[in-house]
């Protein structure tokens, strides 16, 4: 089979890790660099040594791919562009900026018979991967991913930046109806929100505690899975992950520490870990999460392999992220109708006021 001939369109920071990684794919080739930014393509180009471009259509009938690193507003305009015209589309996080551009995008690629495939790339990390085929029936999802600011990914706010990734991986692991989504967040240098919070109620009795911030000095990648027989804690930026199991013997004889002498206590506490709670940490593969991301979707196009995470999966991720969107829009810091509201605490006074309409009186100063 020949090569898939791929182009990465947006060369900032993340699409030009994709250009450079590209060479590693056994049966992909890049064949050009899309970018308006003259300094930004014409540099990774030539260390490429690939065409530049200024814009993706020079390139429609010259390749077979192409992977979407732009700016979250232009995912939607280019990816469907690109399927329109018989193009598979790897489009990174988020798919699109709204869950009915999503819906053309998967519709566009259904009708082609193309790979929609979205860049949630802790779906290949390796801890991640590790932990998952012992992850089953969770009951509590704790999550938190923050960093200092980057000025990067700017014109989308920290829930469609960071907890995105957060939000497929939970439903990667939950398959139950979500239920109810309580959500809060605020902006603190720009327009959009900077950091927020989210907890997710599922049909199946699972909770999930998502917390975003891009304005942290502590920079964390980490989840936690509590299921009633273990926690999983998950270090993303590590790539480690550690399982505390509940020793079996448990279930059928309770620990009752109240009934125990000293020596039977001082026991428990030295052996907590290896005789009743038994840790483990977990075997991790060493892989470059990005690169795998590649590789899955150069095997999709080919038919060895199904999208790993596909459109559909990239729709779910944005759906409950309009979800936690809406809360925080709506999220009342003084718990009163006059009182401050939304990420930047606006105040919104009532359109009426009063039994009467509010009148203004202008004076026009005298000249």
């Amino acid at each position: 089979m020949s090569k898939i001939r791929l182009a990465v369109i947006g060369v900032g920071h993340l699409g030009q890790i994709h250009a450079r990684l590209l060479a590693q794919v056994a049966g992909a080739e890049l064949v050009g660099i899309v970018d308006p930014s003259e300094s930004a393509r014409v540099g990774i180009a030539a260390e490429l040594k690939v065409a530049a471009y200024a814009d993706h259509k020079p390139l429609l009938d010259k390749i077979n791919a192409a992977i979407i690193a732009t700016p979250s507003r232009l995912h939607h305009a280019v990816a469907h562009d690109l399927l329109a015209h018989g193009i598979h589309v790897f489009v990174e996080k988020p798919v699109t900026l709204n869950v009915g551009d999503a819906d053309d995008l998967i519709a566009e690629a259904s009708r082609g018979g193309l790979v929609l495939q979205v860049g949630h790339v802790e779906r290949f990390n390796p801890a991640f991967l590790a932990a998952a085929p012992l992850l089953a029936d969770p009951k509590y999802i704790d999550a938190v991913r923050s960093g200092p600011f980057t000025c990067r990914s700017t014109d989308i706010g920290v829930v469609l930046d960071l907890m995105i990734h957060d939000l497929d991986i939970v439903l990667s692991l939950v398959q139950d109806e979500l239920i109810s989504v309580q959500s809060l967040g605020a902006a603190v240098l720009g327009p959009n929100e900077d950091w927020a919070q989210a907890r997710l109620t599922f049909a199946g009795g699972c909770v999930a505690n998502l917390f975003a911030s891009r304005v942290a000095w502590q920079a964390q990648r980490l989840m936690q899975v509590v299921s009633r027989e273990s926690n999983t804690v998950i270090d993303f930026a590590a790539r480690q992950a550690k399982q505390m199991r509940t020793n079996p013997l448990l279930a059928d004889e309770p620990l009752n520490v109240n009934h125990l002498d000293s020596a039977a206590r001082k026991h428990v506490k030295d052996h907590l870990f290896t005789d009743y709670l038994p840790l483990t940490d977990l075997p991790v593969a060493e892989s470059n999460p990005l690169l795998e991301e590649q590789r899955a979707f150069v095997a999709a196009i080919r038919g060895e392999a199904s999208v790993r995470v596909s459109g559909t999966d990239g729709r779910r991720a944005l759906d409950v992220a309009e979800r936690i969107l809406a809360g925080i829009a709506a999220h009342r810091w003084d718990g009163i109708a006059a009182g401050a509201i939304g990420p930047r605490f606006e105040t919104r006074e009532s359109i009426l006021r009063g039994p009467h309409w509010r009148q203004r009186v202008l004076h026009r100063k005298a000249g």
